[in-house]
């Protein structure tokens, strides 16, 4: 059947790509699913059909069965009139034949159409397995689909992940680190010379007061001169 090798077609499609263009067989798989619902619906129509032919046979025999029936019923009749007097033997004899050969023909119907009505019968429960078979099918595959999809985007991390990984190896990690290092040692040294250009640009004078706290001396002459001006003696 088309639908068992488009979907072996799917299946070698995967097992035979590689990591890196799993994007092709997802859209093989989508278009296997496509082409499964499509097959789907034309089964779907041909068992509609087959089954309206088995219903229509059913209806078919019963009215045969009636035909029968009534055929007997009325070559019964025929030759009941004609033994009660009500009709001639001979005429009788020739209508009630005639019915007779009419529910013949109504039993060849019937057997036939009761074959007919078995084969109807046959292909429906083989198109009802197919249409069953299918949309298990069409779950199998979405379902593989949806795994296929999470495994090209795990397939796709791992793959940027290892490519960063490559491409950081460990000295070109050491080289870095030490320009980290020199650049900080190169702060670090700024810092200290803008300190001492700081230092080197105080006057002589501010060195001195620096040293010698003038303001402490001048307190202490203040203080002389103002005992002396009250009358105090140092020496008390």
């Amino acid at each position: 059947m088309n639908i068992f090798r488009r979907l072996f077609k799917i299946g070698q499609a995967e097992a035979n790509s590689a990591i890196e263009k799993m994007e092709d067989p997802i859209k093989m798989t989508e278009q296997g699913i496509r082409d499964l619902r499509s097959d789907l619906e034309t089964s779907l129509e041909s068992l509609a059909q087959i089954k309206a032919l088995a219903i229509r046979a059913k209806n078919d025999i019963e009215q045969f069965t009636h035909k029968a029936e009534d055929y007997q019923q009325k070559a019964m009749l025929i030759l009941q009139k004609a033994q009660k007097g009500d009709l001639e033997v001979q005429e009788a004899d020739r209508l009630a034949k005639q019915a007779l050969i009419k529910k013949e023909e109504a039993i060849q119907d019937i057997s036939r159409t009761k074959a007919e009505a078995e084969k109807f019968d046959t292909s429906v429960a083989q198109l009802e397995n197919s249409v069953q078979e299918i949309k298990s099918n069409i779950n199998k595959w979405e379902s593989e689909l949806k795994t296929l999809k999470a495994r090209v985007k795990v397939s796709k991390a791992t793959k940027n992940l290892n490519k960063q990984m490559a491409e950081m190896d460990s000295s070109s990690t050491v080289a870095m680190l030490e320009r980290m290092k020199d650049k900080v040692n190169q702060e670090e040294a700024l810092a200290e010379a803008y300190g001492d250009l700081a230092n080197s640009s105080k006057t002589i004078d501010e060195e001195l007061n620096k040293a010698i706290d003038t303001r402490e001396t001048t307190a202490e002459d203040d203080l002389a001169q103002l005992k002396k001006q009250l009358g105090f003696n140092d020496n008390a």
